[in-house]
């Protein structure tokens, strides 16, 4: 497993899968280590997956400075990677909250960015987020699944002030397509798979400055997808649309049938759409 330096000596590992040009790819939770993003559903026989472990979860060491958990304070180990992997412009993909990291990265280092892929991603550092809204519109969508009715209970205590594990346990099947095994076995493995004390950190005060990163993006060259799941919440499919626009050289992608994990839901249209977009010129 191939380690690196991050700049304040953090010792930070990254995985490779498949073979090809190199795809450097953030994972989201946030905090999450990197394995439940797999091979991206067959991605990897296409662009060579370069997956981070970010600092303190998957096999990357615990930082000495828990503060250096937050969003900004992690773009210099995204930039290192870019230097330690020797390419001077770099193909990034990021999912759900790794969409905040890999935009600062691109708001910082915008002239080292060729494309950027961003799946079901947050955009809080372009001061787009989610709402309880958002979250209702997209479960009702849900209403005849037979899961339903307890999830749907579940996410009322919630979003009435409740902290329950078991209530977040309960919500899981809003966040996939499809609630089969996979898709319960890929949710059971979030808790043993995230940092939480890292997570907490992650978007605290100060990570994020959207006027100065808008008036990046709004003249970033490179090439960006937004790829959003048709039932996904985070971002819903017209959220997506929003951030999209926010670039000028970005299209949007919905996957029908989708949730917040579209490679898991179906593997060959979200491979086909991703591949499709990075082999463009």
């Amino acid at each position: 497993m191939p380690t690196f330096a991050a700049p304040d000596g953090t010792e930070l590992a990254y995985h490779l899968v498949g073979e090809g040009e190199p795809l450097l790819c953030l994972p989201g939770g946030p905090m999450r280590a990197s394995t439940y993003l797999g091979d991206l559903g067959g991605l990897a026989r296409h662009r060579r997956l370069v997956v981070l472990d970010l600092r303190g979860t998957g096999n990357s060491a615990v930082p000495v400075d828990t503060a250096t958990y937050r969003c900004d304070r992690q773009v210099g180990d995204v930039e290192a990677l870019r230097e330690h992997l020797g390419l001077d412009l770099v193909d990034v993909l990021a999912h759900s909250a790794g969409g905040d990291l890999a935009l600062l990265h691109a708001v910082r280092h915008p002239r080292r960015i060729r494309t950027l892929t961003l799946i079901t991603p947050r955009a809080r550092a372009l001061g787009v987020d989610f709402t309880e809204e958002h979250r209702r519109d997209a479960a009702a969508l849900r209403s005849a699944e037979p899961w339903f009715e307890a999830a749907h209970a579940a996410y009322e205590r919630i979003w009435a002030g409740g902290v329950a594990d078991a209530d977040w346990d309960a919500i899981a099947p809003f966040f996939y397509g499809c609630w089969d095994r996979a898709a319960q076995a890929h949710a059971a493995a979030d808790v043993e798979q995230s940092n939480e004390e890292a997570a907490e950190l992650y978007a605290s005060p100060g990570a994020f400055d959207p006027a100065g990163a808008l008036a990046v993006v709004a003249a970033l060259e490179a090439r960006v997808l937004v790829l959003a799941g048709a039932l996904d919440s985070g971002p819903l499919p017209r959220v997506a649309a929003d951030v999209a626009g926010l670039f000028p050289r970005a299209e949007l992608a919905v996957q029908a049938g989708a949730g917040h994990f579209p490679w898991l839901d179906d593997p060959q249209r979200f491979t086909e759409t991703v591949s499709t977009f990075l082999t463009q010129q």
